[in-house]
């Protein structure tokens, strides 16, 4: 009954939902392409037998990078799908993958988009990350008996509790899934509680993908070109964010230090500009050119550097974390032997955080006077930004292998063995 409710809305919202593709498409005209896609109608099926993988925006999709490469190597002659729900998500699709896989958008979760997707692509099997939960979807790929396994699953207190207030539609979707590998213990309790079994701890995949060499090149090329700059990173930041670093940065009183910005949203890189035009600061955009002697602050505005920018920085502030917005991943900083420093809001990446200040690769700041201050003592400290740079590689070193378990749990539900 739960789920039949949910549906109903789901169709009711129908109308809204095509407003809100319209409104996003203003600024991001590509939310109106692939738009059958999104109600389960697709072209041309693949030729081989399919294997589908769900990632559901560019976090995710590079992320599962690894995972990828594993279910290629582990079930030759099959083709990988993979589906998103947003079209940076997809451009991170092409930039990574290429023509290696097939790409698509996963539909809204009606019975019948997802019966449509489940009939036109006959997946041997289904790969979601992290907590992609859609009851519809889940349900119908049980009654066609397609095995459904949740892949680097993290589940935060806050959202345990929020799935909790709506037990009776969610706890029949996580126990309908094949298999859980969640990233901690944690997770796999709070992913046990909700309905979930079997859950095994398998790690976090996302230590598994290596920062592509020609990015490291890139950024140390960027290193070079400033002859010995300083340089401070705020990566991924939020709206509202980028405000509070700028703050920062001029409280550090060293005007030398090259304040490089990267928002975490494409859609926000024309506001992040007009702030700093406000602001009148002096600034460049990374598509337009590098830093000049007199530039104050470098707009990354651009998509799958972020190699290329940790590699730069000689320091970096990972966005999402001085409001209540609950943090990003600083791993790819880690792989890159970055330095970083973190607000107080980091619950949707709990024990990647305290695992990284525990091993020396990071250090959290309470507000932004308080990163002002801490980056001003690390920048003008150099042992001790070197000893965060060698703890960095240790901590990303020291948590890899997430993707071999995760295979093999994959190829234990699906009955697969390993070639």
């Amino acid at each position: 009954m739960a789920r039949l409710l949910y549906s109903l809305i789901f169709y009711l919202a129908t109308p809204l939902i095509l407003l809100r593709l319209l409104w996003r498409a203003r600024k991001q005209p590509e939310y109106f392409h692939h738009l059958a896609e999104r109600w389960g109608v697709y072209g041309a099926r693949p030729a081989l037998p399919v294997i589908w993988l769900h990632a559901v925006s560019v976090g995710e999709t590079r992320a599962a990078q690894p995972l990828i490469e594993g279910l290629q190597a582990q079930w030759p002659g099959h083709a990988i799908l993979l589906t998103g729900m947003t079209p940076t998500g997809r451009a991170a699709g092409r930039e990574v993958y290429g023509e290696r896989v097939v790409q698509a958008y996963l539909p809204y979760d009606t019975p019948d988009a997802v019966n449509r997707f489940f009939a036109h692509f006959s997946p041997k099997f289904g790969v979601m990350m992290e907590t992609e939960v859609w009851p519809n979807l889940i349900a119908t790929a049980k009654c066609r008996n397609i095995p459904l396994i949740l892949a680097n699953a993290r589940l935060s207190a806050r959202s345990a509790k929020g799935y909790q207030r709506f037990s009776a539609l969610v706890r029949p979707a996580f126990a309908a899934l094949s298999a859980t590998a969640a990233q901690t213990a944690p997770d796999a309790l709070r992913l046990s509680q909700l309905g979930a079994a079997p859950v095994e701890v398998c790690g976090n995949i996302k230590f598994d993908v290596t920062p592509v060499f020609e990015k490291r090149q890139c950024g140390e090329a960027w290193r070079r070109a400033l002859n010995g700059r300083l340089t401070w990173l705020a990566a991924s930041t939020r709206e509202g964010e980028e405000a509070l670093v700028i703050k920062a940065w001029r409280q550090l009183a060293m005007p030398d230090v090259l304040l490089i910005l990267v928002p975490r949203h494409p859609q926000r890189f024309a506001q992040v500009t007009d702030l700093l035009r406000g602001e009148g600061l002096n600034y460049q955009l990374r598509s337009k050119s590098l830093p000049m002697p007199g530039t104050q602050i470098w707009l990354g505005d651009s998509m799958g550097e972020m190699a290329a920018y940790f590699t730069l920085a000689d320091l970096a502030f990972i966005g999402g974390s001085l409001l209540p917005l609950g943090g990003q991943n600083l791993i790819e900083a880690a792989a890159c032997g970055c330095p970083v420093l973190i607000g107080p809001h980091t619950f949707n990446f709990t024990q990647a955080t305290e695992d990284a200040i525990s091993a020396g690769a990071a250090r959290r700041v309470l507000d932004a006077l308080a990163l002002s201050k801490q980056a001003r003592h690390l920048l003008t400290t150099q042992s001790e930004l070197s000893a965060m740079h060698q703890a960095a590689l240790r901590f990303a070193a020291q948590h890899r292998g997430a993707t071999e378990k995760t295979l093999k749990l994959i190829a234990r539900v699906t009955g697969q063995a390993r070639h």
